[in-house]
């Protein structure tokens, strides 16, 4: 069975998406070249150039796609019934395990802002993890002193699980970040 055009796109896009997540991880944004992506990919350079505009669009595709699948993950952990408390709590752990996936941490939390800005990765995230955990939070807040601020405290415990993420990449304790996070939502709600 033939494959369609846009199949065969699509699959060429994918292709050299993922070339470049390997490189990016390996030798990191700043020493990738193009014709080391395309080689990896086994496309030519003018198939580069119809999917990404450049180098940094194609970087932009793969941090879009980290973060979607990172939130993806998220979404998935969350359990029908469950109290408002374990689901973040369930979201917790599935973000841990999610930026543990090789070269995520690096992806996401280091060379995204250096090559993106943080003003994009800061939309990036908004639209993703963070949209989740905007939710969550509003859920467990509603009705409580904080319920007014939970879009806000979103964004500063996003923060809090970057910084832990990037903490466990370095070799700390798994469970103490969890613990600490769960010790943040107590304390939001109570």
């Amino acid at each position: 069975m033939r494959r369609s055009n846009k199949d065969r796109s699509e699959s060429m896009r994918q292709a050299l998406m993922d070339a470049a997540r390997t490189l990016f991880i390996e030798k990191g944004y700043a020493d990738t070249a193009t014709p080391e992506i395309v080689a990896t990919a086994g496309v030519t350079r003018g198939a580069l150039y119809h999917h990404f505009e450049d180098k940094r669009a194609l970087f932009r595709a793969v941090i879009e796609r980290e973060a979607e699948d990172v939130a993806g993950e998220i979404e998935a952990s969350s359990t029908s019934g469950s109290s408002p408390r374990e689901a973040i709590l369930a979201g917790t752990r599935a973000y841990f395990d999610a930026m543990a996936r090789p070269g995520r941490t690096r992806l996401l939390l280091l060379d995204g802002p250096a090559v993106l800005g943080t003003d994009l990765m800061r939309a990036i995230d908004s639209e993703t993890a963070e949209a989740s955990l905007k939710v969550g939070l509003a859920t467990l807040l509603k009705g409580t002193r904080n319920s007014d601020k939970a879009a806000m405290l979103a964004v500063l415990l996003s923060a809090a699980f970057d910084r832990a993420a990037l903490a466990i990449e370095a070799g700390a304790e798994r469970r103490s970040c969890e613990e600490a996070i769960a010790a943040l939502i107590d304390g939001l709600s109570g």
